[in-house]
Order: C-alpha cells, then sequence, then structure tokens
C-alpha cells in the first residue's frame, strides 16, 4: 500500500488516480481546507473513491497523535507527501500559517516514516527554493540557493529536515523541487486558470515586469510519470536525493497568453505593470539532467498541448 497526504490537491489526485488504475492500494489524506475551492477538491475525492483499492482519512497533519494512531497499524511501502499551505504570495500575508502547517505536517509525516520504517518517504518540495540564484539554469548542486519568500523556506527547510533524517535513520528520502505544474484539475489561484477564469467573465488581467516573466512550465501527466519512476526505482539504500521536476525549457508568460486566447477564443483585456509582486521572481529555469540521467525521464508535452488539455477540461467544467 502506498499513503498519499495531499491526495485531493493538485497533483495528489492525479498521482492516485494514475496509481489506482494500475491497481495499487492507495491509501489517501487530505483535510480538505478552503485554502482554494473547496468544490474542487471534493470532486476530484469523488473521482477517486470509485476505486476499490483507495481508502481516505480526512485527517489535519499538524495533529500527531491523531495521524499516527490512524496508520500505525497498517503497512506501508511508500509514503508521498505532496500536502501543504501553497501559494508563494499568500505566504507573504499569513507566514506563520504557512510555516506551521509546511513545518508540523512535514515534521510528523517523516516521524512517522521512520517509525514504520518505510523504504522510501517521496516529498514535494519547489522551485521556490531557489529564489533569485543567479545560476541559470536552477541545479540540484548549487548550494548558493536562498529562498525569498516564506513558502520558499518552509520546502527547503524540509529538505534539510529529511537530509538529516536519511543520515540519522537510514531512511530514504526523495525531494521533488516541482516547476509551476499545470493542467486539468489545477488549482485557481495559479495564472493559467486565474487568467482563464478571467477571459471567461471578460475581466482584466495583470501581467507583472510588462510580460517579461518566464516560467518553466510543467504538465501534470510528465510529473506524475517522473514520481512513479521514483516510486519504482531500484537500489535505493541510504538515499538522499533531490529532484529537479521541470521541463527544462521556460515559456515567456506571453506565450501561455496567446495560448489561452487560442484555445479559449476570446482576447485578453491586458493590463501591463511594471513591477514584480513580492516572492516572484522573473525567470524559473529547470536543469533536469539529474533525474534524465537517473530516471530516464523526459518531459513530452509541450505548452500549447498542456494548453490544449487543459482549457478541454476547463469548458467542460465550466
Amino acid at each position: 500500500m502506498i499513503l498519499i497526504t495531499g491526495c485531493a490537491g493538485f497533483i495528489g489526485y492525479h498521482l492516485s488516480l494514475r496509481l489506482l488504475k494500475i491497481n495499487k492500494k492507495i491509501l489517501g489524506i487530505d483535510n480538505l481546507n478552503s485554502y482554494y475551492d473547496k468544490t474542487l477538491k471534493i470532486d476530484r475525492l469523488k473521482q477517486l473513491k470509485k476505486f476499490k483499492n483507495f481508502k481516505f482519512f480526512n485527517l489535519d497533519l499538524t495533529d500527531y497523535k491523531k495521524t499516527y494512531k490512524n496508520v500505525k497499524n497498517k503497512f506501508f511501502s511508500t509514503i508521498i507527501h505532496l500536502a501543504a499551505q501553497p501559494g508563494v504570495r499568500y505566504s507573504f500575508l499569513n507566514p506563520s500559517l504557512t510555516l506551521y502547517n509546511n513545518l508540523n505536517s512535514f515534521n510528523n509525516i517523516i516521524e512517522i516514516s521512520r517509525l514504520k520504517n518505510i523504504k522510501k518517504f517521496i516529498y514535494a518540495s519547489s522551485s521556490s527554493v531557489y529564489g533569485e540564484v543567479k545560476k541559470i539554469p536552477f541545479s540540484e548542486n548549487d548550494i548558493s540557493i536562498k529562498p525569498i519568500s516564506i513558502y520558499g523556506a518552509s520546502k527547503l527547510s524540509n529538505e534539510i529536515i529529511a537530509s538529516a533524517y536519511s543520515k540519522n535513520y537510514k531512511l530514504n528520502c526523495f525531494g521533488l523541487r516541482f516547476f509551476t505544474v499545470y493542467g486539468p484539475y489545477g488549482r485557481p489561484d495559479m495564472a493559467y486558470y486565474s487568467f482563464a477564469l478571467k477571459n471567461l467573465r471578460n475581466q482584466k488581467i495583470e501581467l507583472y515586469n510588462n510580460a517579461n516573466m518566464f516560467r518553466d512550465f510543467t504538465y501534470i501527466d510528465d510529473v506524475v510519470s517522473a514520481i512513479i519512476k521514483i516510486i519504482n526505482l531500484k537500489n535505493t539504500s541510504n538515499s538522499n536525493q533531490i529532484f529537479n521536476i521541470g521541463k527544462g525549457k521556460p515559456d515567456k508568460l506571453k506565450d501561455l497568453v496567446y495560448s489561452l486566447e487560442k484555445r479559449l477564443g476570446n482576447k485578453f483585456n491586458i493590463y501591463y505593470k511594471k513591477f514584480i509582486p513580492k516572492g516572484d521572481i522573473k525567470k524559473t529555469y529547470s536543469n533536469n539532467k539529474k533525474i534524465r540521467q537517473i530516471l530516464k525521464w523526459s518531459p513530452k508535452v509541450s505548452l500549447d498541448k498542456g494548453i490544449e488539455k487543459f482549457v478541454y477540461w476547463f469548458k467542460k467544467r465550466h
């Protein structure tokens, strides 16, 4: 059995669904909070509950006693920790809540992994850990990284804790630095989804730094494929690995807008702004050489194709 936290979240849902379809037994945990539209999380969960090999617990991972009580008598080969308080901008408005959720939930679940002698502990980190690092593309080997957001700092803290657990308790840990993941059933606070909603409502969209922003947009199916390769990875004894999970080719924010316009069939009303919001960086760019070499993984979906798939789902939902 595989334990997946944040199973009703964007990545957690898609990963759970893919694994359930190949008959893996999944125990999903989520607290179904209202950070964004709760009905979206409930709808994802409804899809997962159609499978007999899926079991769900509504739990707050910051409550260690309750979490451990529910899982202590169950056997897991792998724990995948995807639950977190997301949002770089949100973390500037709510730094304490971001740290409380992301540090406590991580500490609790990695401790449970130690106590249960889990073979693999896989967890979500973020490209936000790189901050404004000058070396492009961003590499896992760069020791000069310094997050500029509370969210990024919480994720780098998780990586440091995992490193210590791996060294002291022989726990095999895999941290995944996700780069701007997008696709159907995504988060409405992400730019691509937010822009689509505003296009539908004929509202203005704001493009910062006069639209001179670049993101390493990575389609959800490619992300799920990378995680499954880590699940299936052999010879991981005493391992502590960090992987960039990114397409390895940044796209202009304008390209995202044009692709959405083409698929939605409606022009955007654009408001250009010179400044960049706190915590945002001009360009994210993943060096994915490590994951290509070790896992033989390569992303398949271009931005335009990914947006086509997203808009097809978006039109059906909205």
